[in-house]
């Protein structure tokens, strides 16, 4: 079994100060992951990329949040 290593986390440029509870995003083979910044250890979401694609474009468009 291959060795896995901890992705690359980071959050948007938006997210305002450098501790600042947001969500960060990584990319582990084909998927985009999410988090809570709070809980960098806690559960993560795991989105394909056209699912991630659409997600952020009703952020974007203010369809959520």
């Amino acid at each position: 079994m291959a060795d896995q290593a901890e992705p690359q986390w980071f959050k948007s440029s938006y997210s305002g100060a450098p501790n600042s509870e947001c969500v960060e995003c990584a990319t582990a083979g084909q998927n985009v992951l999410a988090r809570d910044s709070k809980q960098p250890g806690g559960p993560r979401v795991a989105f394909s990329p056209a699912a991630w694609s659409t997600f952020a474009e009703a952020l974007r468009a203010r369809i959520l949040g």
